[in-house]
């Protein structure tokens, strides 16, 4: 039985970018996965930059630069970078906010080897990765 799967998906104009992964692990029961890629666009995003309480939104034109992070239904940490018509670029934590304008290709990886949780470990406040072997 091969331990890896990949999922590719396509998100549509109006779709909420994390809501949309969130579903796609919950619905596949993802418990170790991880981004491969993401390309597309946004007019609206929301984003909570390092060592923030609050993120920032703003609304327009922007291309999906990079997408990074571990997915899991225990809890998911995902990193978007975008940047405006001018070139310039953002990048934070992916809230839920983020609204696709023409579209987003998106590859999913994930491995039934591992299992990802998220919990308070004591080294930071907030709750961390912790990987279990299976």
């Amino acid at each position: 039985m091969d331990k890896n799967k990949v999922y590719v998906f396509r998100l549509k104009p109006g779709d909420d970018l994390r809501k949309s992964i969130e579903a796609l692990v919950e619905e596949k029961n993802i418990k170790a996965g991880w981004i491969n890629t993401c390309v597309g666009s946004l007019t609206d995003y929301s984003i909570r930059f390092a060592n923030q309480q609050d993120g920032i939104h703003d609304s327009g034109h922007f291309e999906i630069v990079s997408l990074t992070g571990t997915v899991s239904v225990s809890g998911s940490h995902l990193h978007i970078c975008i940047s405006d018509s001018t070139g310039k670029t953002i990048g934070g934590h992916l809230l839920e906010g983020c609204k696709i304008y023409t579209t987003a290709e998106i590859v999913i990886g994930s491995t039934i080897a591992y299992e990802f949780k998220r919990k308070k470990d004591g080294t930071t406040e907030w709750e961390e990765l912790q990987v279990n072997e299976k």
